[in-house]
């Protein structure tokens, strides 16, 4: 990986509680694009940088064998903590030097880890990998989430704005101004006759208040902000929760909202013949 986050135990364990993971319809548009392919199989699936295996473990009734890899020995073990179907297994590696032989593997996917990889290296080792008529699937989704509840969306939404610009500052210049950018960049170039770009696909679920902080306070500009100074991340967290619940005029951060996350992404079948 070019650039290594979410290491440590407490930030896995974070990670594993508030990140979501793509939603059974997204995923199956990854699924309808591959199988679309002539010749597509279903034997070996790989989630690169699959952190604590969220969506890696969505996979796994469609593939014979999947396998997470990712960076971080404590994102595995969390991930390896919560594994409970015997086709899915681990295992650390970087993004760029799969453990894979030549077109061995059928899909490759990575969830809003791409962005933190040395883009053109990976995609040179997914291309290695991947079998001819096996697809690619790079998935993220933006940081501005919205929130729905009652008849105060509007202002809800205010407030969030205005904890994403306090994050703002706190973002990692590797990320560049904008992950949709690169994405699309990405996709431009990919000498991939058959591909598929998608911006603008939204997914809904319900969770608590407390998920919704949970998350963003997972994202690494707050976990940056945290860093620097502890005591600024948790007024400001604080601070934004306790606006959002006088907005809904509830007091228990347990109280249901509905989350929506909009999600971008691109698919590519790796061609016959390069």
């Amino acid at each position: 990986m070019a650039v290594r986050l979410f290491e440590d135990k407490e930030h896995a364990a974070l990670y594993r509680k508030y990140r979501i993971s793509p939603s059974e319809e997204l995923i199956g548009k990854v699924l309808q694009f591959h199988k679309s392919n002539k010749d597509s199989s279903n034997n070996l699936a790989v989630d690169v940088g699959c952190g604590s295996g969220q969506g890696t473990l969505l996979l796994g009734p469609h593939f014979t064998h999947v396998v997470g890899t990712d960076i971080s020995p404590a994102q595995l073990e969390m991930a390896r903590k919560h594994v409970n179907v015997p086709n899915v297994s681990y295992r650390e590696s970087p993004a760029e030097e799969l453990p894979f032989e030549d077109g061995s593997v059928d899909l490759v996917t990575t969830m809003s880890a791409f962005h933190w990889f040395d883009h053109s290296r990976f995609l040179q080792e997914a291309h290695r990998v991947l079998k001819p008529h096996g697809c690619l699937a790079l998935l993220n989704y933006t940081m501005d989430m919205e929130l729905s509840y009652g008849d105060c969306s509007e202002t809800l939404n205010h407030i969030c704005n205005e904890f994403y610009a306090a994050l703002q500052p706190f973002r990692n210049p590797y990320l560049g101004p904008s992950s949709l950018e690169l994405y699309k960049k990405t996709y431009d170039s990919l000498q991939y006759p058959v591909k598929e770009w998608h911006e603008n696909f939204w997914v809904r679920k319900t969770t608590p208040l407390s998920g919704y902080i949970g998350m963003v306070e997972s994202f690494s500009a707050f976990q940056a902000l945290l860093k620097k100074d502890p005591e600024e991340a948790r007024r400001l967290s604080q601070d934004i929760e306790k606006r959002l619940l006088c907005a809904m005029d509830v007091t228990s951060s347990e109280t249901e909202v509905i989350m929506g996350i909009k999600y971008f992404y691109c698919l590519a079948c790796k061609p016959a013949k390069d």
